[in-house]
């Protein structure tokens, strides 16, 4: 196989979904990103319209009783309030292209060696319950639904965001075939952390150099540790000095210096990876664009790594 010359990046975002207004989220975010891509790199990337996720495919890290009240707008007052967005026929029809943008950017992956979309990375989304804005755990059912294809055997979950993976960790836990990693501000969101296989918790304020190196070790850790052939990273632009519910105040270039460590890592081992974007809410819309942009850029920059990338010579998959 050949150097491919245009990444493959899935998007979603004209799957709109009604918000009160002044809402906190900003859906806007998707959008721009888009229109920034298209503008910017249309030679680089290859934008394509996320399908969606099948019923059967949430049921691999969700219960059929929750995917049922999402489905049909019966999710209990409480477990909306967790959520933090109103539940609406929309917004579930979005949430399955969210997850469908994952899974179609994984199987991209695992054929030239890395894709990306321009939203995922709903970790906080566990077995029966929404939390965070986030519904379903995009990187889990991708991981699965590869390994029920047998396309991969062990994933490697990188998570940048600066709140914890906490959904991520509880649908993992007892799943040996998924190593979660997950390096995050301490004092932030979610109160109650649920612990993965390898946690870093970093003080706020801490900032580009100490974070740095923190998680230069604790990839090689993961790495090391996690057997995988498969990479699935949450970037996040959320641990910028400018984002609302950050706290971790890294620079655009610290956020860079980050995704080549993570991205270049995994090159180097000629693992694929899926890319996504994760929570990113700053004070300024266009300083979380900027940095999700930074993000799908450096990626389709790593894609001449994967030149020689060839599926056939991963491990075969199957039963780990």
């Amino acid at each position: 196989m050949g150097y491919i010359s245009a990444m493959k990046v899935y998007y979603y975002d004209h799957w709109t979904f009604p918000l009160p207004p002044h809402h906190r989220f900003p859906t806007d975010k998707y959008r721009l990103l888009r229109e920034r891509l298209l503008e910017h790199d249309p030679a680089g990337v290859e934008l394509i319209p996320a399908p969606a996720a099948a019923a059967g495919q949430l049921l691999l890290a969700h219960s059929e009783t929750y995917v049922t009240q999402i489905e049909t707008g019966t999710l209990p007052p409480a477990l909306e309030r967790e959520l933090g967005l109103p539940l609406s026929p929309e917004l579930a029809r979005r949430v399955r292209h969210t997850v469908g943008a994952t899974i179609a950017a994984g199987r991209a992956a695992r054929t030239e060696g890395i894709a990306a979309t321009t939203g995922g990375g709903t970790h906080h989304a566990q077995w029966d319950r929404p939390q965070g804005y986030c519904i379903f755990n995009d990187a889990v059912v991708a991981v699965r639904v590869l390994q029920r294809e047998k396309a991969i055997r062990r994933a490697l979950i990188i998570d940048c965001d600066v709140h914890q993976g906490n959904g991520t960790a509880a649908l993992t836990a007892d799943d040996p075939t998924i190593f979660t990693f997950s390096i995050h501000c301490r004092q932030n969101f979610p109160a109650r952390k649920i612990p993965g296989d390898l946690d870093i918790d970093l003080n706020a304020g801490v900032g580009d150099a100490i974070y740095l190196e923190a998680l230069r070790s604790g990839l090689a850790v993961a790495f090391e540790r996690a057997h995988a052939d498969f990479v699935v990273y949450l970037a996040g632009a959320d641990p910028f000095e400018g984002d609302r519910l950050g706290r971790l105040n890294l620079s655009k270039k610290g956020l860079a210096d980050r995704d080549r460590l993570v991205l270049e890592g995994c090159a180097r081992r000629g693992l694929p990876v899926v890319v996504t974007m994760a929570g990113g809410y700053g004070r300024d819309i266009h300083d979380t664009v900027d940095i999700y942009h930074q993000t799908i850029r450096l990626a389709a920059g790593t894609a001449p790594a994967y030149s020689n990338y060839l599926p056939a010579d991963r491990p075969a998959a199957g039963a780990a």
